[in-house]
């Protein structure tokens, strides 16, 4: 699995922001030609991502693309322009308002193609998919099982809040009137839910006040506890804060690394499978656990401060 505590959107028509943020310090960057760049731009914008892309040189572990939806006559010229002709510098296409597997397949096929007539590795760009209105949550089960290529779900909140008639115009925002709980708990759910069964990653949609780091971080803690990997960012002030949410703390780390190393020794040296570690119990539920932030721990580069004594 790639990190993704951070995905850093980049308009692709902003040839001085491609610039900017090949060397900044988020688990992703996405190179886009959908929402931020203007009908008349989208030639132009292939064109530059494909420069920005060949010219390489990115901190992020994980460069991206994404095209235009389906519904549009940009999508097949972005995937073939892009991929031909810097498909070896690329990790996935992304893929917005998802609303069938047949979208996902669609482009599956297509990067197949493109791969076995480039001479590319077949099945070496990976999808992420976009769930932004009611149509694609219904599907995301088919969605997240359409296609070997698929790693992560993204939730666009935006577009989805307009889809369903939401009453607000503050993207991640609890619509007013709704008092009691979240209004976004069901969908967050019903997304890491799928993913998590189809063994992908979840990753949480942008906040668009951008200069308000402590609504950020508000928002991004919520979906940071149900078990996201990570959240969008539009400006390089939040690459930090989505870093820093959606990675363990070192205590976490530490104590996970512990449990770990502790049921190890315990059911194959002992031959025990319920022991306590100081004053707690751990057993195969607990490796379980600790499994998932020691991993998390381990992308966000943490190293252990303690070392487990029998």
């Amino acid at each position: 699995m790639r990190a993704r505590r951070s995905c850093l959107a980049v308009p692709g028509s902003n040839p001085r922001f491609l610039e900017k943020a090949r060397g900044l310090a988020a688990d992703e960057v996405f190179l886009d030609l959908e929402d931020s760049v203007a009908p008349g731009a989208k030639e132009d914008a292939r064109r530059n991502v494909v420069d920005a892309l060949r010219e390489g040189g990115w901190t992020a572990g994980t460069v991206v693309v994404r095209v235009n939806d389906l519904t549009t006559q940009w999508t097949y010229r972005d995937v073939i322009e892009v991929v031909e002709a810097a498909g070896d510098r690329l990790d996935c296409v992304m893929l917005p308002k998802v609303a069938g597997a047949s979208h996902v397949v669609w482009l599956d096929t297509l990067l197949g193609q493109i791969e076995r007539a480039t001479g590319l590795p077949e099945g070496g760009i990976g999808i992420e998919a976009q769930i932004e209105d009611a149509r694609g949550l219904v599907h995301v089960d088919d969605i997240a099982g359409s296609s070997p290529r698929l790693e992560t779900l993204v939730f666009g909140p935006a577009d989805f809040m307009a889809s369903i008639g939401m009453r607000t115009l503050v993207v991640g925002e609890q619509p007013p009137g709704y008092d009691e709980g979240d209004a976004y708990h069901y969908t967050l759910m019903r997304i890491l839910m799928a993913a998590r069964a189809h063994d992908l990653q979840a990753v949480d949609g942008p906040y668009l006040q951008i200069r308000d780091l402590d609504g950020f971080r508000k928002v991004a803690r919520r979906s940071a506890a149900l078990g996201f990997d990570g959240k969008w960012v539009l400006h390089p002030s939040q690459i930090d804060a989505a870093n820093e949410v959606f990675s363990p703390t070192q205590k976490d780390y530490d104590h996970a690394e512990l449990i770990l190393d502790a049921y190890e020794h315990y059911t194959t040296v002992e031959k025990r499978g319920a022991v306590m570690l100081g004053d707690e119990m751990i057993d195969e539920a607990s490796r379980k656990m600790a499994l998932v932030v020691a991993a998390k721990g381990r992308a966000a580069g943490l190293s252990r401060t303690t070392v487990f004594t029998p």
